[in-house]
C-alpha cells in the first residue's frame, strides 16, 4: 500500500433478516472494487433465504419474498464474493457486522474462508474521529456531506454512498497505513449513541447505567468512552475527599 489515491479497495454491504448474525440471514449483498480514481468492478446478488423476510426489516430495505423467491442461496454466491475480498483492504460502515454474518454462512455450510482474518476500514469509527456530522449514520453521513442519494436503503445504493463517505473522511490521511494505524487506538466519543441515554454527553449520564454498560459488548470506542467517565468520576470524588478535611468522620 502508497498513497491512499493509488490503494485498490472493496466496499461492500448485506441487507439481511435481522441483526442477529447467529441467526438471521443474508437476502442481499453487493460489492465494488474501486479506487478514488474509479470502479473496477461490482457484483451484487439477492439471495433467497430459508425463512420468511420480516415486515419491518422489509419496510427498511424494501425486500419482500417475492423478490428473492428462485434466487440462489447464499452458499452458491458466497464464494466469488469471498474471492473478491481477498488481497484487499475492505471498507464498510459498521462491517464487523457484516463479515460476522458472512464468517456465520461460511461456517453453516463449510466454504472455506479467512474473512475474518481481513484488513478492514470501518468507516463508522472514521465517522466518529471525524466528530463533524451530527450522527455518524451512514445515511446523516451522505447528508452531512451533501452526497447525492442512490434511491431506497439496498446493499448496492449503500455500497455507492459508503464509498463516498470513506473518501471524505480519508481526507486527513495521506496513506491507508496511517488509517489503520490510527483506529488500532479506540476513538472518544462526545455522547452515548445508543440505548435510553442515546444522544446525551457521558457527563449526563446515571452512574448506575454507566456501571452497567461497561459490562456489555459493546465495541471498543464505546466501552473506551465510558471507562474514561466512570475515571473521571472515580478522580472526582477523590479529589472531593481529599480536599475534604471532614469527608472520613
Amino acid at each position: 500500500m502508497g498513497l491512499i489515491q493509488k490503494d485498490r479497495f472493496v466496499c461492500f454491504d448485506c441487507e439481511t433478516t435481522g441483526l442477529d448474525p447467529k441467526t438471521d440471514e443474508i437476502i442481499e449483498i453487493a460489492a465494488v472494487l474501486f479506487t478514488f480514481e474509479g470502479i473496477h468492478m461490482l457484483k451484487q446478488d439477492l439471495i433467497e433465504p430459508n425463512c420468511p423476510i420480516p415486515k419491518h426489516t422489509t419496510e427498511i430495505h424494501h425486500i419482500t419474498d417475492e423478490m428473492v423467491k428462485g434466487k440462489p442461496k447464499i452458499q452458491e454466491v458466497l464464494p466469488a464474493y469471498l474471492t473478491l475480498f481477498s488481497n484487499h483492504v475492505l471498507i464498510g460502515h459498521g462491517i464487523p457486522f457484516d463479515i460476522a454474518l458472512i464468517e456465520a454462512a461460511t461456517r453453516k455450510f463449510c466454504i472455506p474462508s479467512k474473512l475474518s482474518a481481513s484488513t478492514y476500514i470501518d468507516t463508522l469509527r472514521l465517522a466518529r474521529l471525524y466528530g463533524e456530522s451530527p450522527t455518524n449514520s451512514l445515511e446523516m453521513l451522505r447528508s452531512h456531506f451533501n452526497i447525492q442519494s442512490h434511491g431506497a436503503h439496498r446493499a448496492m445504493n449503500d455500497v455507492y454512498v459508503n464509498i463516498e463517505v470513506f473518501k471524505r473522511l480519508s481526507r486527513p490521511f495521506k496513506t491507508t497505513e496511517e488509517i489503520l494505524k490510527r483506529l488500532e487506538h479506540p476513538v472518544q466519543l462526545k455522547t452515548m449513541p445508543l440505548g435510553k441515554h442515546k444522544g446525551r454527553p457521558f457527563k449526563e449520564i446515571p452512574l448506575e447505567y454507566l456501571r452497567w454498560a461497561i459490562k456489555q459488548k459493546f465495541d471498543k470506542d464505546l466501552l473506551f468512552s465510558l471507562k474514561k467517565e466512570m475515571r473521571k468520576r472515580k478522580m472526582g470524588h477523590s479529589f472531593n475527599q481529599a480536599s475534604n478535611p471532614f469527608s472520613n468522620l
